[in-house]
């Protein structure tokens, strides 16, 4: 097994409600106030199930940012400021250093730099010169989950190791001018920017440290078939143009289900056993699939929708914040179990089956 040992959020300093972003985005994305698109993006963004969120800049420059050079500019230096952010927040709770960082795993789906944003941040933070790195693009929102089933991959080969997660997302910087498509209108209203950091141990490192947090037990992969047209990006000359069906919930509700019982019943379990859940916020109609597919209730799901609610969906970052909010609630019971999943472009799931020590 692995060993969870700190998870640390990152927010940009800039936050607003989901009035004032519909208020200056609507003129950028529909110009015409009458047009019966911008009453679509106003009811579509007050819909969301989001209230605040937290973009990489100041809301009025966004009126001038016009180019993909801009925004990835601004994804290098604001994505670099918050990934140090949260591997130092993350480090501190742990009780480690850099310097013990064996292994860093980093993903994003909302900028692209080369060196790649961990390479950068390894002189930044002072990490050693010999620390292993898997930078990773294009898992989307699966990649929260997927990137602790990666890391719990290589930390069963390395139980001394020390392994890092990072996740940077800016969604705001891939805003597409004059685009009325349905799949803006909702994207516009439904993603914010943050970041995220997890510190994972392998098993004989975490006892070695007394490390103490949520084991990894096992993890599942799933791509389904027939839906790489339903979630993703069209990459052109103004960057990233959101690819986004209204029939990403329907593939949820169809397979989420049967592919946690798969996971949970090769570790002898059922979804009955299964005390806490740490879902990716994939906005309301994703959120309400997964109530129905694995027979929920809505407590079960609060603190994802809190999340949503509170910062957006972060793509990738989102489940990480969701597992911060679980681990600071404090209430998965010891022994408990609990099940950490999130869907992304292929369509893909990803599922990280938890157990919580007893002492």
């Amino acid at each position: 097994m692995s060993r969870i040992a700190a998870v640390a959020p990152a927010l940009p300093p800039y936050a607003y409600t989901q009035d004032e972003i519909t208020a200056e985005l609507a003129p950028l994305i529909t110009p015409d106030a009458a047009s019966p698109r911008r009453a679509v993006l106003e009811r579509l963004h007050a819909a969301a199930g989001v209230s605040t969120r937290h973009l990489a800049m100041p809301l009025e420059r966004y009126r001038d940012l016009t180019t993909f050079g801009q925004a990835n500019d601004l994804f290098i230096s604001v994505g670099l400021d918050l990934a140090e952010q949260a591997v130092r927040d993350a480090l501190k709770v742990s009780g480690l250093v850099p310097e013990d960082i064996d292994h860093i795993f980093f993903t994003s789906v909302t900028g692209i730099s080369a060196p790649s944003l961990d390479a950068l941040l390894v002189p930044r933070l002072g990490m050693r010169s010999d620390v292993r790195r898997v930078p990773v693009f294009g898992l989307g929102c699966v990649a929260g989950a997927a990137g602790i089933a990666r890391v719990h991959d290589y930390l069963l080969g390395h139980p001394d190791d020390v392994a890092v997660l990072v996740s940077v997302e800016l969604c705001s910087l891939t805003l597409q001018r004059d685009d009325d498509s349905m799949a803006n209108l909702v994207s516009s209203g439904l993603f914010g920017d943050g970041a995220a950091a997890v510190v994972m141990v392998g098993d004989r490192r975490a006892a070695a440290g007394g490390l103490t947090g949520p084991d990894v037990v096992g993890t599942a992969s799933r791509l389904y078939p027939d839906t790489e047209g339903l979630l993703g990006w069209d990459v052109g000359g103004t960057g990233f143009r959101i690819v986004l069906s209204a029939s990403l919930a329907d593939v949820v509700e169809r397979h989420l289900g049967e592919d946690v019982e798969r996971l949970l019943e090769a570790h002898g379990l059922a979804p009955a056993d299964v005390d806490t859940w740490v879902a990716h916020t994939g906005g309301p109609r994703v959120l309400e699939a997964v109530q129905r597919t694995l027979g929920l209730e809505a407590h079960d799901l609060q603190l994802s929708r809190q999340s949503l609610d509170r910062v957006g969906n972060l793509s990738s970052s989102a489940v990480l914040h969701v597992l911060a909010d679980t681990l600071a609630a404090g209430t998965a019971p010891p022994g408990g179990t609990g099940v950490l999943f999130a869907m992304g472009p292929g369509i893909c799931a990803e599922l990280v089956l938890l157990s919580w020590p007893e002492d």
